[in-house]
């Protein structure tokens, strides 16, 4: 059989503290129990000053947004009418060449 050295009783007490330690730490680290997803945590209802709070904040946003899109459409600078026609038919007349272009006319 092969010898054992002699316990050290400084090696032990160390050996004991570090296994103490690595106890905690896994302690710590332990998942709390019945973990649960928080889509799948119940609700917790909400008081009536956070919902108000709430609301007036979506308010003072949609607001907001009604404003910017007023202001938008009130231009500066508003657009002729002549370009967007132009441009229309400058779409109308790409579209047919592609569909002649696309097609076997040519051949003919």
């Amino acid at each position: 059989m092969t010898n054992m050295p002699p316990a050290d009783p400084r090696i032990e007490a160390v050996a004991t503290r570090l296994k103490e330690a690595a106890q905690k730490r896994a302690e710590a680290y332990a998942p709390p129990t019945e973990w649960q997803p928080i889509w799948k945590r119940p609700r917790k209802p909400k008081s009536i000053k956070a919902k108000k709070a709430e609301l007036a904040k979506q308010r003072k946003r949609l607001k907001a947004a009604g404003v910017r899109r007023f202001y938008g459409a009130q231009s500066p600078r508003p657009r002729p009418r002549q370009n967007r026609i132009g441009s229309a038919a400058a779409r109308r007349d790409t579209r047919a060449l592609s569909r002649m272009r696309h097609s076997n006319a040519w051949l003919w």
